[in-house]
Formats: C-alpha cells, structure tokens, sequence
C-alpha cells in the first residue's frame, strides 16, 4: 500500500498496549509519523509490566512501582486513545468491533494485546475453575485481587495450589512463600517436568529452589475445582484455600472468526517481518503472534525484544517503504526470580543462581520501566 503524502491520513489501529506497543508509542512520541491517524484501543490507563510482578507478590514492590501510565504517553505521541476492549475482527473488510458495538475501519493494523487466559475454554477442562479460582490474567484484576490474599494469610495459614507448570508457575510459588511464609504451598504442573524447555543446569537449579522453599511439586493434573478443593486427574484430591491458574496464555477467542491465518493454537501467524501471512496490512507481536519460519515462544522477553522492530515496520508500512526482517538472537537471557530477593539465570545451556542475578534482573527491570516512564513525563 503506497502512501499518497497529499492524500487523506491513513488509518492505523494498535490493538492493545502490550510490552511491544508502548515502544511503538514511544518511537512515535520522539518521531511523529507523516499522514497517518493512530488509534490505541487499550482498556486500561496502564501497562502493568509482567516481568515485575513475581517481585510484587513477594512484597518487593508496590504495585505502582510496576506499571507504565500510558495517559502521558498518549498525549506525547498524539494519538487518539479509547479505553475499550476488542469485540470482533473482520480482516477481509478490514475493520475492528469494540466492547461497546462501535465499529472502526483501519487501513493498518497492529495486534498486541498480551497473553489471555480463556475463562470459557479453561472452565472446560477445569469445572469450577471461573467461580472459585484466582486467574493471573488480566494481570491488573489479579494485580487489585491480590492484596486480599495477603490480607486473608495473615489471619491464618493458607493453603495455596499453584497450577501451571512453567515459569510464572514457579515464580509466583516461590514469591507467596515469600510473602506468606506460614503458607502450605502446592505446584501442580500435570505431566510437565519442571523446567521443561532449559537446559538440565537450570532445571536442577529449580528444582532445589523449590524443594528449600518447602513447595510441594505434584505431577498430577487438575481436573476440577469446588470449594476448599481440587479435584486430581489421579482420583485424588487435594485441600486447597487458593487455587491459582498460572497455565499458558491463549489465543483471544475473537480471532478465531476473523480471517486472520492462525496456528494449531489460534496465534496470529506472522512472517519475520511480524506480518500476517494471509494479510499484509495485519501486524502483530508477543504472546498473541506466531513465528512461522522458525521456532519462537511467546513470551514478555519476545514482546520486548520485539518493540523496536515493530516500530521501525509500522513506520515503513504506512510510509510504502520496504520492511526489515526482525531476527530474534538464538539464546536470550531468562531470568526467573525466587521470591527472597535471589534468580536463576539461563543462557542457552548454561545456569547460574544467587543474589547477583537477582539484582541483574531487577536493574533490568527498573531500566525499562524508567526509560518508557521518562517517555511519557
């Protein structure tokens, strides 16, 4: 699509103020773009950074020290900003339907939304799951729910069933022991070893960390959730104050019927340019995007990384000029916190833990919160 400098604006809609957007919100707050009529669709007046929240549980952080205010950001990139959700997408008719029914065409469209979890798919395999358990996601309604299970643990020992058996599963243990120590604290990660996808350095490093912070690991699947209880795939069950559903991210269930190609999993599926393959005037980035030219997850670290290569795209797309391949490096760095102020870092096949690697991770962390912040004073 070629740009006609004399012609009307084109319209440029960002889905979401995920990791990847708020660069681009910055990009174009210190570079405005010609001819073009952004529109952030966001319900939230911040962004909540994932990476911080482990460190927010274990009563690291305030929950204010976590968050990006977006309002700031806005007004310096002059762009238009509603505070709705996504609906609906019809990528052939090239226009997007909001909570409230408003429909909006676009000429561009960027998807960052952030990872989900479907309370209606989950509830399926997990009866009991939407009335009686704590979800991580949206992050700001578990970030507001929080407080109150701290409130509640120190009154009494808490009984507390972590589900999910990846990174955010085992950090956000490790931080309610940390936060709650009196807690009797359960990982329930199903048939998936723990550490799966690092490198054996790095699952031992794991596994001991769990095993000094007195967190139960229970290779078992939960199949059910009532009252006070899990029910286990074994036939088991397991007494429980506080189930948590820590599990993988999916696909918003809007995207199913919107034309988009998708993977077997319902991801937006992108080429290295972080476009649609079946629509080029579709980008997307992060947890809602699938690579399809080599294995990538999806994960906050990607959507970081990810940000500035999404920028410069959007800036050439709109413009009619070329784009640039973004190619992730090989091996990044993971660094996964363990709630009393001490990580584990990996690096391809290599780990390493302490204290060091804990404060490695919160510099990161504040950099790039400070750098998005000063952005937007």
């Amino acid at each position: 699509m070629k740009m006609d400098p004399a012609g009307p604006p084109h319209q440029l809609l960002l889905l979401g103020a995920g990791h990847a957007h708020v660069q681009v919100l910055a990009h174009m707050a210190g570079s405005p773009w010609a001819n073009v009529r952004v529109t952030l669709i966001a319900p939230y007046d911040r962004q909540l950074y994932s990476g911080m929240v482990p460190g927010f549980v274990a009563g690291h952080y305030a929950l204010e020290d976590c968050v990006i205010p977006l309002g700031p950001l806005v007004q310096r990139s002059g762009i238009r900003w509603l505070q709705r959700s996504v609906r609906g997408l019809d990528a052939q008719a090239q226009t997007v339907t909001l909570d409230d029914g408003s429909v909006l065409p676009y000429d561009w469209l960027s998807i960052n939304t952030g990872p989900v979890q479907d309370r209606a798919l989950i509830e399926q395999t997990m009866p009991g799951a939407r009335e009686h358990a704590l979800f991580i996601r949206p992050i700001e309604a578990f970030g507001a729910l929080w407080p109150q299970v701290v409130e509640m643990g120190s009154t009494r020992p808490l009984r507390i069933a972590v589900i999910g058996a990846g990174a955010a599963g085992m950090e956000l243990a490790m931080a309610i022991r940390q936060r709650l120590p009196k807690a009797t604290i359960t990982l329930v990660c199903g048939a998936t070893p723990i550490g799966a996808g690092y490198a054996e350095a790095v699952q031992r490093c794991l596994k001991a960390a769990l095993a000094n912070r007195k967190i139960t690991v229970l290779q078992d699947r939960a199949v059910a959730v009532r009252a006070g209880e899990l029910s286990l795939e074994s036939g088991a069950s397991l007494v429980c104050d506080v189930p948590l559903i820590a599990i993988g991210a999916q696909a918003p269930a809007w995207l199913q019927p919107s034309g988009l190609a998708l993977d077997a999993q319902g991801f937006v599926a992108v080429d290295a340019c972080q476009r649609s393959t079946s629509h080029p005037q579709v980008f997307a980035a992060g947890d809602v995007s699938s690579r399809m030219d080599r294995s990538l997850a999806r994960s906050g670290v990607y959507a970081v990384r990810a940000g500035p290569a999404l920028a410069m795209n959007l800036a050439a797309a709109v413009a009619g000029l070329p784009l640039t391949e973004h190619q992730p490096p090989e091996n990044t760095l993971n660094l996964i916190s363990c709630g009393d102020r001490s990580a584990i870092a990996s690096w391809g096949r290599h780990g390493a833990q302490g204290r060091w690697v804990w404060w490695l991770k919160d510099w990161i962390d504040r950099r790039f919160l400070r750098r998005y912040r000063q952005t937007s004073g």
